[in-house]
């Protein structure tokens, strides 16, 4: 039933942007995937296998151009984190952080969430998932194509282990509603605040971030946990 209906998603939550591609972002992506880069697979993949290791694992949503990623994953090196990642140069841009700051514990997906977490991941393999400032896609004609839509919350719900986490953040505070509804109506999770959650001290803020702060803007975190 899930499968089918994911299937049938036609509308896609981004648009391939592919933007600037350095020199040394495209070097990274060439020499650099073979090594962190994980294949989409049409079946769940043993993420302890991709790993060498038994660590709880964490699942990026989003990893833009691999700052936040690269930093939470050299704090928490007791965790291993799954990135995914559409746009080229932001994959070149992670795994030269990767490198730079000689990680062990990442491993990159260059293919669409939907795509990975209804495959390549199984029901309750995760010990968390961080989806940080994904397109807000702020007209209303467009909040069709927001990535936190119903299904696919239950979706990532099924996919954490009990006790799990989830872990949204945006700018953007109509977005930031529609997200606090809809991870409150979706039965596998409770949330861990009233509302929204103080930022975990694991979440850096972004220097996006700390600029609109600056000029007045907020920043709202939701943070569930799997029943």
């Amino acid at each position: 039933m899930e499968t089918r209906a994911l299937n049938r998603r036609p509308i896609r939550s981004f648009v391939l942007r592919q933007g600037r591609f350095s020199p040394a972002q495209q070097r990274a992506h060439s020499e650099l995937l073979p090594r962190f880069g994980v294949a989409f697979s049409p079946t769940s993949i043993d993420l302890d296998a991709i790993f060498g290791r038994a660590a709880p694992k964490v699942l990026e949503i989003g990893s833009g151009m691999g700052e936040t990623t690269a930093a939470i994953a050299q704090a928490m090196p007791e965790c291993d984190f799954l990135a995914i990642e559409v746009h080229t140069p932001g994959v070149g841009s992670l795994l030269k952080h990767i490198d730079a700051l000689g990680l062990t514990n990442v491993r990159v997906v260059q293919r669409d969430a939907v795509d990975v977490v209804e495959h390549m991941i199984a029901p309750g393999a995760l010990a968390g998932i961080h989806i940080f400032f994904p397109d807000p896609w702020p007209k209303k004609r467009h909040h069709k194509r927001r990535l936190l839509q119903a299904q696919f919350a239950h979706a990532l719900a099924l996919r954490l282990a009990r006790g799990g986490y989830l872990h949204v953040a945006t700018d953007w505070e109509d977005y930031a509603n529609s997200i606090l509804a809809t991870l409150a109506a979706e039965a596998l999770l409770e949330n861990t605040a009233r509302d929204y959650a103080p930022r975990p001290a694991y979440r850096p803020p972004t220097k996006f971030e700390r600029r609109g702060i600056r000029l007045g803007h907020g920043v709202w975190d939701v943070v569930f946990r799997r029943r």
